[in-house]
């Protein structure tokens, strides 16, 4: 069978040494792709298709890459992708409201995320947060690029990661520590149970802190004037505890379920007065049930249940200049969803598969934001309540062709959406006064069609397209949140916001050899209606006013800045955006001892017609145009490895034709020994050559530039008992 493989850096080789140091034996020569691969399946797909059967472009990271990375978080793993936009400050520096992942240049929140096959994004902010998947509780991550609203719905526009948590394969347990730079440690602790054929438990925790290193610019143009009094490093602690049962309650049954808690507490506004609390608890559960030897049902319901507390802090204007806590928000919001699918397997008059599955998700939140005067009394409040319903039926046909190699996938998904928001006030102090909205409902019934195709033209040469319509929701922090100060500007939300819609394709080739793979695509989408942040201009005036009178955000005023604009903005759906670009990824074992890889993207992403302030047809900001990626791995015995990495970012902006930002290069190095069958020792290097630089991001002021991370070296060990 020809297997496509697109895997990130190295995966194929520590493939090889992963099997090597199992049985110690001698180096062998490079894999055959065929027989390494022939088990690949993408389950992200929702129909457990064979990797080279993908028309879509996927990366596969394996339990190897995970581990040979220099970088210790999956979001920073994840950023050497080529088509994924992360920059170099790993998850727990940020804010939390603002991780998250950009592909293709699509913009935050328009990729959808899956821990074990259910929908893992945030419900209130859309964003990624990343301590809910631990590296030490990754097995692996699938990465499918493209319109997958087809099968997901919402946040299908950039594709859909589907991370893979390790299950129980035998009654042991794993341990697991780091320590390195900036006080950042790690312990993990996990136990598996066999209780019998029928049920299987694994039971694992882990704790993660840093003290960060500083978030703000070192180096012109943001700092020194940006150090403020008060502030410090983005401090971080994490916790997670997670349960996961496997049995079967029939023959032809089985089940899972799951609960978990986490809760991450972090300085992300480096104001050491000024922390943000999140705790999340989960819970799921799910079968299949084989109904034939070629028909299966799934049917999987989830709830989680998120409160998050923020609180941001400024400093005094004048003498003595103390810094003070000037807002607090206050966030509770939930998740229930649940989906049924049914899966039959024909290969019957050139029809080799078909699915219908229908599924459907509530999101209930709340915002209470408090306004604080420099004394620390409330001087305005904020309130709004809302839900968002999604309901989506969909069907799917896979077909081969007899008389040429060609296999065809045809979808159709039709989403119904809703938002409501049934309570919104501002007030004044303490909340006196409040000035009630009334917010209609919205709805939008929204059609995602996609079409792929597969055309094997030898054994080890495929060509693939693929295209397909997608849709995005608004979050509820768009909708529900508004925010901000005298100093960075107000932002507000837009309750009357409504779905993105996104058409595009995608073409690309793979070739194979037996020691290595080249794999190149070229994509262009659209979207419609895009969600964006109007910057108010003095030509709105009294649009300004009137959003500001109607925000109850104290000091919310339309008065110009000296570069003509005011500091009020607010989101609409008032741009068009279109992105292209192409990516490659290669590997090649050159030896037994040695093996090369590589990935480039070139992404073009513009406005094409929009009512704000930002100019069109010029590259948007947060998406440097050109990135590359290279490795060189180095085995001296098969228990050893060492890989080094480098990493190119090319010139970008932070906001559109605006606040550039200089290209730079990093170097990391990661370098694992297998003691014994059971113990391994690792170590790690961040930008090896401790390079100041500044790195990519979306932002309106000069006082948002972010240092990218300076050297970290990272030192640990993992025991199997």
């Amino acid at each position: 069978m020809n297997h496509r493989l697109i895997f990130s850096r190295h995966a194929i080789a520590l493939c090889l040494v992963s099997q090597a140091v199992m049985t110690w034996a001698q180096i062998a020569p490079p894999p055959n792709y065929d027989q390494k691969l022939g088990d690949v399946v993408v389950n992200a797909t929702r129909s457990d298709t064979p990797l080279d059967q993908m028309s879509l472009n996927t990366t596969i990271l394996t339990k190897e890459v995970l581990e040979s990375s220099p970088e210790q978080t999956i979001d920073q793993v994840l950023k050497n992708v080529p088509g994924v936009f992360l920059n170099d400050v790993p998850y727990y520096q940020k804010d939390p409201t603002g991780q998250s992942i950009n592909v293709r240049g699509l913009g935050y929140g328009r990729t959808l995320v899956l821990i074990d096959g259910l929908p893992a994004n945030d419900a209130f902010y859309g964003t990624v947060q990343w301590n809910l998947v631990p590296m030490s509780s990754i097995e692996s991550v699938e990465f499918v690029r493209g319109g997958v609203s087809s099968l997901y719905g919402n946040y299908g526009m950039g594709g859909v990661i589907n991370i893979n948590t390790k299950t129980p394969k035998n009654s042991s347990q794993e341990v697991s520590a780091s320590t390195g730079s900036f006080s950042t440690g790690n312990v993990a602790a996990s136990k598996d149970l066999i209780v019998s054929d029928s049920m299987q438990m694994r039971f694992s925790a882990d704790y993660f802190s840093s003290e960060g290193f500083q978030n703000y610019a070192t180096i012109s143009p943001a700092s020194p004037s940006n150090i403020k009094n008060g502030m410090g490093t983005d401090a971080v602690k994490n916790s997670n505890v997670r349960l996961q049962n496997y049995f079967k309650p029939t023959q032809d049954t089985n089940a899972f379920f799951r609960v978990g808690y986490s809760t991450m507490a972090d300085l992300s506004n480096n104001y050491a007065i000024a922390p943000n609390l999140i705790q999340t608890a989960d819970v799921a559960g799910g079968s299949t049930t084989n109904l034939d030897v070629n028909k299966k049902v799934q049917v999987n319901v989830y709830y989680q249940n998120t409160n998050f507390y923020k609180q941001t802090a400024n400093n005094l204007t004048a003498a003595p200049y103390k810094p003070y806590i000037n807002a607090n928000y206050t966030d509770p919001y939930s998740t229930t969803g649940a989906s049924a699918q049914y899966t039959h397997d024909l290969k019957v008059a050139g029809v080799d598969q078909y699915i219908i599955g229908i599924d459907a998700r509530n999101i209930s939140a709340s915002n209470k934001t408090n306004n604080l005067s420099t004394a620390g009394a409330v001087s305005s409040v904020s309130y709004a309540q809302g839900q968002q319903n999604f309901y989506g039926l969909l069907g799917q046909i896979k077909s081969s062709a007899s008389a040429i190699p060609l296999e065809a996938t045809l979808g159709a998904r039709v989403d119904a959406w809703n938002s409501q928001t049934p309570n919104s006030y501002n007030a004044g102090a303490n909340g006196s006064n409040p000035v009630y909205q009334g917010i209609p409902n919205q709805n939008k019934t929204q059609l995602s069609p996609t079409l792929g195709l597969l055309y094997k033209a030898n054994k080890n040469w495929d060509l693939r397209s693929a295209a397909y319509q997608a849709f995005h929701a608004p979050s509820m922090n768009n909708t529900l949140r508004s925010y901000g100060n005298s100093v960075s500007g107000y932002s507000l939300a837009n309750p009357n916001l409504t779905p993105e819609t996104m058409t595009g394709y995608e073409v690309g080739t793979d070739y194979r050899w037996k020691s290595g793979f080249a794999q190149l695509t070229a994509f262009n989408n659209y979207i419609q209606n895009a969600i964006a942040s109007y910057k108010i201009t003095t030509a709105n005036w009294a649009t300004a006013s009137s959003l500001c009178s109607t925000s109850g955000l104290s000091g919310c005023s339309a008065t110009s800045s000296t570069s003509g604009y005011t500091n009020v903005s607010y989101f609409t759906n008032q741009q068009n955006l279109q992105s292209r670009g192409i990516e490659l990824q290669y590997h090649h074992d050159l030896n037994a001892q040695w093996a090369v890889d590589g990935g480039y993207s070139y992404t073009r992403t513009v406005l094409t017609w929009t009512a704000t302030t930002d100019p069109i047809n010029t590259q948007v900001g947060g998406v440097p145009m050109n990135m590359a990626n290279a490795a060189i791995t180095y085995y001296p015995v098969p228990q050893a490895s060492l890989t080094t990495t480098v990493r190119y970012v090319g010139n970008s902006w932070m906001a559109t034709g605006t606040l550039p930002v200089p290209a730079y290069a990093v170097i990391g190095l990661k370098a694992n020994y297998q003691v014994t069958p059971q113990a391994a020792v690792f170590a790690s290097v961040v930008n090896l050559l401790n390079r100041q630089y500044v790195t990519f991001n979306i932002a309106s002021q000069a006082t948002a530039y972010q240092a990218g991370m300076p050297q970290a070296i990272t030192v640990g060990a993992r025991i199997t008992f």
